[in-house]
């Protein structure tokens, strides 16, 4: 078959509901070359900082709900994005995704080559 479908819950979340909510769906899409998540964050919720040094892969993350801070520790800067906004990353910048906003945030993250 050509294609794979799933849905956002189909794989378990990874996180706490109590903060929103993450669903790695590569797996499930028996993706090859490249990541894709699906985030949610409820205000003062957040990723985990940390790099792709080791894969060296690059991210995007585009915001579909809300708005995000993206810390990037190494660069001392912090990155705002709103809805219909996304941000690229080399792998190499340390970064941290923070909802400091008082709605619930969407993002979508992709990442390649794995």
């Amino acid at each position: 078959m050509g294609y794979d479908t799933v849905a956002k819950t189909d794989p378990e979340s990874v996180i706490d509901e109590e903060w929103g909510g993450m669903w790695f769906l590569k797996d499930e899409l028996d993706a090859q070359e490249l990541g894709i998540s699906v985030l949610e964050l409820e205000p003062d919720g957040k990723g985990m900082e940390h790099d792709e040094t080791g894969s060296g892969q690059e991210e995007i993350y585009y915001v579909v709900e809300g708005a995000i801070d993206v810390d990037l520790t190494d660069a001392d800067e912090t990155v705002t994005l709103e809805t219909d906004q996304a941000i690229r990353l080399d792998a190499e910048e340390t970064r941290q995704i923070h909802n400091r906003g008082d709605e619930r945030a969407k993002v979508v993250l992709v990442g390649a080559p794995l």
